[in-house]
């Protein structure tokens, strides 16, 4: 295994990362539970098999958006070289815990969330997880039971948040029988707030074009630039699931989504949808926004209804498109409402914007 801090100040050594000190003061924590992880088994006396140690307990990171919270994670993943572990998106994570429960249920299991927590404990000793939150009442109604399992099993849970614990599912419906959960990631993971006045996020987008007209290779190269830089690493699809229906994001990590025009409002989605992307995500890339008129009026109207979702939550919105904000939708009806998507799409560019989200 890799030492933890070892591992940042070579990436501070060689340009990848400047030294924070909101950043170094946590990565004791993570050295912590890398070497509960790698202790020698627990000698119970000559004729006894040796025990595996105690799991040590694992991390809740919390703090504003763009601080290095994931990176960190990441960092951490990284060091830990042979230890069974996932690196997974909070969402993605309970997507695939619906699936395996309605598997079990199908095969006559009564309590499906027993053998779905097995499996995972089996796989892995390590669980991080990336933006922890909790906005569905299905997943809220489970969370409890299946990491206590999991816990129990003697998985180590890391998590990243924008949120303090307590304000996890805040005002949800039956909020009281997710309380026990709050209680159990008090008790089972040391709960860290990392603050630093500077958001990496936006200082990586600081004074840069957001923007990129006419649609081409130019411009894709551009885009491609971005999302490498801003994504850091690779990404995987974000499905969410919107009222039965599934949405789904093509490629996703570190809170940053990339999808085409064609993705998102080439099919048929709703206000519900785009306030669901909203929420789960910090920074949009959006490529190949096209020429609107007439002839595409569905998806204009979808368009607008987008961005007013983006707008109204702060998300940081990156884009390709066929023309300028005001020469995308010059003719057909629709053109006088467009002119406030046009104004927002503007005011979308500026460096400042979204910083006080």
């Amino acid at each position: 295994m890799t030492d933890v801090n070892a591992l940042y100040q070579d990436r501070v050594a060689s340009g990848e990362l400047r030294p924070d000190e909101a950043q170094l003061a946590v990565l004791p924590e993570f050295q912590r539970i890398a070497d509960g992880l790698l202790a020698e088994p627990v000698k119970r006396g000559f004729f006894r098999r040796a025990a595996p140690p105690p799991a040590p307990k694992g991390l809740y990171l919390w703090g504003g958006v763009g601080r290095g919270k994931s990176m960190l994670m990441d960092l951490f993943v990284d060091a830990l070289e042979d230890v069974p572990s996932r690196r997974v998106h909070f969402h993605a994570f309970m997507q695939e815990i619906h699936g395996a429960m309605h598997e079990a249920r199908q095969r006559g299991v009564d309590d499906a969330i027993a053998p779905v927590a097995a499996d995972v404990a089996n796989s892995v000793r390590l669980l991080a997880f990336d933006e922890m939150q909790i906005t569905d009442i299905t997943d809220a109604m489970i969370v409890g039971r299946l990491f206590e399992a999991l816990f129990e099993a003697g998985v180590v849970v890391v998590t990243t948040s924008n949120r303090v614990p307590d304000d996890l599912y805040k005002n949800g419906l039956n909020r009281q029988l997710f309380l026990p959960f709050i209680e159990l990631i008090k008790d089972k993971m040391d709960v860290r707030e990392m603050v630093s006045p500077t958001d990496y996020r936006q200082d990586r987008l600081q004074g840069a074009q957001v923007y990129f007209t006419p649609i081409g290779p130019e411009a894709n190269a551009q885009i491609r630039s971005i999302w490498a830089d801003l994504s850091g690493g690779p990404a995987s699809p974000l499905t969410l699931e919107v009222k039965g229906r599934e949405v789904v994001l093509p490629a996703f990590r570190n809170g940053v989504a990339r999808a085409s025009f064609y993705d998102l409002c080439g099919k048929m989605l709703g206000p519900g949808d785009y306030l669901a992307i909203a929420q789960e995500v910090k920074v949009l890339i959006l490529e190949n926004i096209p020429q609107l008129s007439r002839n595409n009026f569905n998806e204009a109207k979808r368009f607008v209804t987008l961005i007013d979702a983006l707008y109204e939550a702060k998300v940081r919105l990156i884009c390709s498109a066929a023309a300028q904000p005001e020469m995308l939708y010059v003719e057909g009806e629709g053109t006088f409402e467009f002119e406030r998507t046009a104004s927002r799409l503007r005011e979308m560019q500026d460096k400042d914007w979204g910083q006080e989200a």
